[in-house]
């Protein structure tokens, strides 16, 4: 029985690392979409359309809140057959802004029209238990060894790219907009022409 148990968790351990690492991405999409659409509704024709998405009736709400996945979908298919057809970089490029871009507008979307939607009954109901099942599940994966190995992996990731950042940019802050290098190009240049006159 134990050897049944461990050729089962051996088999399946590939694709609870494959869930936890989408699950992270899926995570970070989400987050990122959320704040850059949050950004991007301080201008005002944004403003104006979310104040009256906010006050669409909840049919309407339910039609606006799965226009991305719609529209996205024949694009997906067009990424899909440019990889078939050889023009696999292009393919991918298309699929990851989709992905972009469709989940920075959901997210937006699902702030925007949450309260109008879950004034349906039926939504309402299903909505609590696809949270519920999603919680379940995610809690279970959290719980496994993949994941936490995953998640140092990416928290690791994570400060490596904030050090080199702010390396970077400590490093082009001491040297000053002066001291780079196309300014010092530029005043030898100029010096030379001015002693050439």
């Amino acid at each position: 029985m134990r050897k049944h148990y461990r050729f089962r968790r051996w088999l399946f351990a590939p694709l609870v690392y494959l869930a936890a690492i989408f699950l992270l991405i899926e995570e970070w999409l989400w987050a990122t979409g959320a704040r850059a659409m949050q950004v991007l509704a301080q201008f005002p024709p944004l403003h104006a359309l979310e104040a009256r998405i906010q006050h669409l009736p909840p049919y309407w709400a339910l039609a606006v809140f799965v226009l991305p996945a719609v529209l996205l979908f024949p694009v997906k298919l067009l990424a899909l057959l440019a990889i078939a057809r050889g023009h696999a970089f292009s393919g991918i490029g298309v699929i990851v802004a989709a992905k972009l871009g469709g989940a920075a507008a959901v997210a937006r979307l699902y702030t925007l029209t949450r309260p109008t939607l879950l004034s349906l009954p039926w939504f309402a109901r299903w909505h609590g238990r696809f949270i519920a099942t999603r919680d379940r599940w995610i809690a279970r994966l959290q719980g496994t060894r993949a994941w936490r190995r995953i998640k140092r992996l990416s928290n690791s990731l994570g400060r490596t790219r904030r050090a080199w950042w702010r390396r970077l940019r400590s490093g082009a802050s001491s040297r000053g907009r002066h001291n780079s290098r196309p300014a010092r190009v530029l005043r030898r240049f100029a010096a030379l022409w001015r002693a050439r006159r």
